[in-house]
C-alpha cells in the first residue's frame, strides 16, 4: 500500500486512450517499484467502447514493448494482425492500365538518408516510386508478413504496426496495467470535481466512491471532455474547413472462411464523398465509409458502403452500420492547471493514416517528459507541452490534407478539397518547394515529427506529383552507386518474397 503522502495521478476514462496513457506513464515512471506515486483510472461502467477495427503506427510496437507486454499475448488477445502500411486505391483517376493504386509502406526508401534514390527516380520515373525504392511494397501486395514465426518479439524484416479490435485492446491493456504495472482501477461515474481558488482540481466527485483526491488529472474521457471541456471549457480549433469528412459508417464483415488471406495493409478506397477503410483482423474485416455530409446523404453513404461490401464478399451488409460523428479539430490548449487532455478529448481529425492512437502515444510520452507536481513551474511545463502538441496536430493535418489536394478526381467533394482556401499555408509553401526537389529532413525542423520526409515522398510520388529537379541535384548523381542500390532493392524483393509467409500464417 502506498502512503497517503504519495503523489496521485488520476486518469478520467478508460478505453484505448485511458489505459494506453496509464501504461506509458506507469512504465516510464517506474510506478510498480515506487511508494511515492499512485495512478488510478476512473472508468464509467455505463460508457461503451466503440470496438471497431483500428490501425496503428509503428510506434505502437515500442509502446507495447516498454509496457512489458509480450507480443504473442497481444496478438492472441486482441485479434491482432500485422500492418505494413496503407494502400490507396482510386485517389486519382484511373487509366487504360486500370485503377490507380499505390502503397505508403512503413519502411523508408532503401538507404534513406545515405543515397538519393528519390532524385534518381524523379529523373526517370519508369515504374511506381513505392515499388522502385522499397522492397516492402511487393511484400504488401502479396499479402506477406513482415516477419517469420522465429523472428524476435517486436522485430521484423520490415517496419510494421498492427490492426486490432479496439475493444479487446482496451481490455487487454487494462488487465496488464493492473496486474503488472501497479495501476489502480475504479468503476464509477464522475459527477463533478472540486477546484481550489487557483483553478486547480483537487478531487473528483463520484457516484459511489466519494471524493477522489489527486495531484494531477488526465482527461481521457473522449468526446465527453469531462474535465478539459466541462470544467476548463477549452474550445476546439475547428478543422472542418480543411478536412471535410464529418461522419463514418462502420460495419464488421466476416471472412468467407477461416483461412481467408489477411491483407498486410489498411486499404483506403476513394469514393465520391470520402473514402472507405478496409482493415483485416484475424476473424473479420473492419470496414467503414468516412464521408462528408455536405456532399452525400446518409442514405447515399449507406448505399456506397453496401456496394463496397458486396464487392468484397458477394453479400449485403451483415448488420446495420454503426454511425460515428467526426468533429474535426483539436483543443486550443491541452494542459490547463493540473489537467491534461489526451485522446479524443484533446482532438480528433479523421482515421486516415492511423494518426489517432499515435497522437495518444506522443502525448503520453511528452507528458512524462514535462510532468511536475510543483505548482510554481507547472505552468512553464504546460506551456512547453502545449506548444509541442499543437505543432504535432498542425503537422498531422498538413499530412492528411496532402492526400486530398493531389487528387485529380472531379466530384464536388474532391474539387472542394483542392480549393486553395482550404489548404493550410504551411502545406502550400511546402508544395511549392517540392516542385523543385524532394521533401528533406530540413523541411521538418521540430524535434518530434509523426510523419517525416519519407512518408511525404511516398504520398507525393504515389499521387504522381510532378517535380522538376534543379540542375544541382541532377549533377550530384553518383550513377553507379544509385544503380547498385536499385539492384539491391530488387534482390531484397526476390529474397523476402520467397522466405516470408502469408500474413495469416505468420501470426502466432
Amino acid at each position: 500500500m502506498r502512503p497517503e503522502s504519495a503523489r496521485k495521478i488520476v486518469i478520467v476514462g478508460g478505453g484505448t486512450a485511458g489505459w494506453l496513457t496509464a501504461g506509458i506513464v506507469a512504465a516510464r515512471l517506474g510506478l510498480s517499484t515506487r511508494q511515492d506515486l499512485a495512478i488510478t483510472v476512473v472508468e464509467s461502467p455505463g460508457v461503451p467502447i466503440l470496438g471497431v477495427g483500428e490501425g496503428t503506427w509503428p510506434t505502437f510496437r515500442q509502446s507495447l514493448k516498454s509496457l512489458g507486454v509480450r507480443e504473442v499475448d497481444f496478438l492472441t488477445a486482441c485479434d491482432a494482425t500485422f500492418k505494413q502500411g496503407s494502400q490507396f486505391i482510386g485517389w486519382r483517376k484511373g487509366s487504360q492500365t486500370g485503377e490507380h493504386k499505390y502503397i505508403h509502406p512503413f519502411t523508408p526508401p532503401y538507404r534513406f538518408g545515405e543515397v538519393d534514390l528519390t532524385s534518381l527516380w524523379l529523373d526517370n520515373p519508369v515504374a511506381g516510386f513505392d515499388e522502385t525504392v522499397c522492397f516492402q511494397t511487393e511484400v504488401c501486395r502479396l499479402g506477406l508478413a513482415p516477419k517469420t514465426r522465429t523472428s524476435p518479439e517486436y522485430e521484423g524484416i520490415g517496419n510494421y504496426a498492427y490492426h486490432f479490435d479496439a475493444g479487446k485492446v482496451a481490455s487487454f491493456l487494462k488487465q496488464h496495467c493492473m496486474a503488472s504495472l501497479g495501476v489502480h482501477h475504479i468503476a464509477d461515474d464522475i459527477l463533478g470535481c472540486q477546484v481550489d481558488e487557483q483553478g486547480t482540481i483537487t478531487a473528483l466527485r463520484t457516484s459511489q466512491s466519494g471524493d477522489l483526491e489527486g495531484n494531477f488529472f488526465i482527461d481521457c474521457s473522449g468526446l465527453h471532455g469531462v474535465l478539459i471541456d466541462r470544467v476548463f471549457k477549452v474550445p476546439l480549433i475547428n478543422c472542418r474547413d480543411v478536412l471535410f469528412v464529418d461522419k463514418a459508417l462502420a460495419v464488421q464483415v466476416p471472412y468467407p472462411d477461416a483461412n481467408s488471406p489477411i491483407a498486410s495493409v489498411t486499404r483506403a478506397t476513394a469514393q465520391k464523398a470520402g473514402w472507405i477503410w478496409d482493415i483485416g483482423l484475424t476473424k473479420r474485416r473492419g470496414v467503414g465509409y468516412v464521408y462528408s455530409t455536405q456532399f452525400a446523404s446518409e442514405a447515399e453513404a449507406v448505399d456506397t458502403l453496401e456496394q463496397y461490401v458486396h464487392g468484397i464478399s458477394g453479400k449485403s451488409l451483415p448488420a446495420e452500420p454503426r454511425c460515428l460523428a467526426i468533429n474535426a479539430g483539436y483543443r486550443e490548449r491541452f494542459w490547463v492547471a493540473n489537467c491534461v487532455a489526451i485522446g479524443v478529448s484533446s482532438g480528433f481529425v479523421e482515421p486516415l493514416e492511423a494518426s489517432s492512437i499515435a497522437m495518444i502515444e506522443a502525448s503520453a510520452n511528452h507528458l512524462v517528459e514535462h510532468l511536475t507536481f510543483d505548482r510554481e513551474i507547472m505552468a512553464i511545463e504546460a506551456d512547453r507541452f502545449n506548444r509541442k502538441i499543437d505543432q504535432i496536430w498542425r503537422d498531422v493535418i498538413d499530412f492528411l490534407k496532402l492526400h486530398y489536394v493531389l487528387s485529380d478526381r472531379t466530384e464536388p467533394f474532391w474539387l472542394a478539397n483542392r480549393a486553395p482556401g482550404s489548404i493550410p499555408q504551411s502545406l502550400l509553401d511546402n508544395l511549392r518547394i517540392w516542385q523543385n526537389r524532394p521533401p528533406l529532413s530540413g523541411d521538418f525542423p521540430y524535434s518530434f515529427q509523426l510523419f517525416g520526409p519519407a512518408s511525404y515522398q511516398y504520398i507525393l510520388y504515389g499521387m504522381n506529383q510532378k517535380c522538376q529537379l534543379e540542375s544541382r541535384l541532377r549533377n550530384n548523381f553518383d550513377s553507379r552507386q544509385l544503380q547498385e542500390s536499385l539492384s539491391e532493392v530488387r534482390t531484397l524483393i526476390t529474397r523476402f518474397t520467397r522466405t516470408l509467409a502469408p500474413n495469416r500464417d505468420a501470426i502466432y
